[in-house]
């Protein structure tokens, strides 16, 4: 045989020998499947029975409990039967007892109608008897005794009562003086504040002696422009490390204060810088109301204001009345009031709020027309207070009954702020109101733009425009206020005319 047959017929060989192997192992496997297919088969078969064989169980459980639920049903509708007709023998019993009780007390109430019947007859009979040897013995009748007892009893009740009367009386006049003088003093010793009198001058410490050059500038220019633009007399070689700021009105006098603050914490001190201070000083004035109005309420314990209100109060820390700060007199009054109210039992609240707005209308003052207890009712009531308030406010002058206890302690709270010694000074206002004179006067001048009374009044400062009044003009001006000062205006003294004309241009270049 020849090589290549005979690797032909071993590779045939072969070929058969692994397809036969493959025949074995493929039976082998399937045998092996038929045996577990058999066993799952067996298993589940099992599993099948038991589980048949339980639900037979379970069934026979159920048809056992149907059988004793049937059972006790049964037993449950023979004892809801015999309950009924235990009810019905009940009800029926409560029937013919309700009816013979009715008919028993229809009876007694008979009897007892007789009875009482009877009894009123023959007390009748009796009274009639014993009022006639009553009428018959006295020689009155019962009408007459009557209106002759009701008489004498009215007679001893009345002069108890006058006799009554004049006791409470004579004692409330012996205890009434010696109890107010007990409450307004127990009310101001536990208000221990400072007195509330306002001074003329602000004075500012400067944080070193090279600062006061700056503020002069040089000849003189940086003070003479502060000077001329807020009002307010600067004067800075009278005191060591300090300025004062002079002026009778305080609200030019806070804003050259705010001014010259601002000035020297930034350093640069000229007069465009001035200006630009002012200008922000006069720009928040409203926050430092409301700050102040703030302030002033949670001092005096007052709460839950409206926002007009309070920057309505701020304004009058730059008020005085008699040289009185307004806003300390309103918050020390605040405080009184309320002392005393708690003293006598009225309302604290009301006479604490009541006590601290009634002068709220002297920060309008030339601004609305009327008294200003009038305009800060008006102006309270706006805002939402309550009656109460409003009324404490408008009657604390007596130009409106007062309505409640409260606002008459206002009164007194107001009375009693302003008495404290030296609480008030007359010369001030005095001297205000002078100084807004001078100023008046000046004013009407043709070209005027500004007067400011200065040095107590001993100068009066005139600016005018530049394109009204020339240089040439300046002398006749002084002359004529002055001599128009001295036909119209009282005043001790001399007063000097310093006439102000400033000419400046600015460019720029872009």
């Amino acid at each position: 045989m020849e090589p290549a047959a005979f690797a032909t017929v071993v590779g045939l060989l072969g070929a058969c020998l692994v397809a036969l192997i493959l025949v074995l192992t493929a039976r082998r496997e399937a045998d092996q499947h038929r045996r577990r297919a058999s066993e799952d088969v067996a298993r589940i078969r099992d599993e099948a029975r038991a589980m048949l064989a339980d639900a037979e169980r379970r069934e026979r459980r159920v048809a056992d409990r149907e059988r004793e639920l049937a059972a006790e049903r049964a037993a449950t509708a023979d004892l809801e039967r015999r309950a009924r007709a235990e009810a019905e023998a009940l009800a029926e019993a409560r029937r013919v007892a309700a009816r013979e009780l009715d008919k028993a007390e229809r009876v007694a109430a008979r009897t007892v109608a007789d009875a009482d019947r009877a009894a009123n007859e023959r007390l009748a009979d009796a009274r009639a008897q014993a009022r006639a040897e009553l009428e018959s013995v006295s020689g009155i009748t019962q009408d007459e005794a009557l209106a002759e007892l009701t008489r004498r009893i009215g007679d001893e009740a009345a002069a108890a009562a006058a006799a009554q009367v004049r006791r409470v009386e004579a004692q409330a006049r012996r205890t009434a003086e010696a109890r107010a003088r007990r409450i307004v003093s127990t009310a101001v010793q536990r208000v221990a504040v400072p007195t509330s009198a306002q001074a003329a001058v602000t004075i500012l410490p400067l944080p070193s002696d090279e600062m006061k050059g700056r503020i002069i500038g040089k000849e003189g220019r940086n003070i003479r422009h502060f000077e001329a633009l807020t009002g307010v007399n600067v004067l800075v070689d009278e005191t060591p490390d300090t300025v004062v700021l002079s002026c009778f009105d305080a609200e030019r006098r806070e804003l050259a204060e705010v001014t010259l603050e601002t000035l020297m914490s930034d350093g640069r001190i000229h007069p465009q810088r001035i200006e630009a201070a002012y200008a922000e000083a006069v720009a928040g004035a409203d926050d430092r109301h409301d700050a102040a109005g703030h302030d002033a309420a949670e001092r005096a314990g007052v709460d839950r204001l409206h926002p007009d209100l309070v920057r309505t109060m701020g304004r009058l820390r730059l008020r005085s009345s008699y040289g009185q700060n307004v806003l300390e007199h309103l918050v020390e009054s605040a405080q009184i009031a309320a002392a005393i109210a708690s003293e006598v039992g009225a309302d604290v609240a009301v006479a604490r709020r009541g006590a601290f707005l009634h002068d709220l209308g002297k920060a309008l003052t030339g601004q609305v027309a009327g008294p200003h207890a009038a305009v800060g009712a008006d102006l309270a009531r706006r805002a939402g207070e309550s009656d109460a308030v409003v009324n404490a406010i408008a009657a604390h002058h007596d130009e409106v009954p007062a309505e409640t206890v409260e606002a008459v302690l206002v009164q007194a709270a107001d009375a009693v702020s302003a008495a404290r010694p030296g609480a008030r000074r007359q010369e001030i206002d005095q001297y205000v109101e002078r100084m807004g004179e001078l100023e008046a006067l000046v004013t009407g001048f043709r070209g005027v733009r500004r007067a400011l009374a200065m040095a107590a009044g001993r100068e009066v400062r005139v600016v005018v425009e530049p394109d009204e009044v020339d240089d040439h003009a300046l002398p006749q001006l002084a002359s004529a206020i002055a001599k128009h000062i001295e036909a119209d205006l009282t005043y001790p003294g001399e007063i000097r005319v310093t006439v102000v004309r400033e000419l400046r241009a600015s460019a720029t270049a872009g």
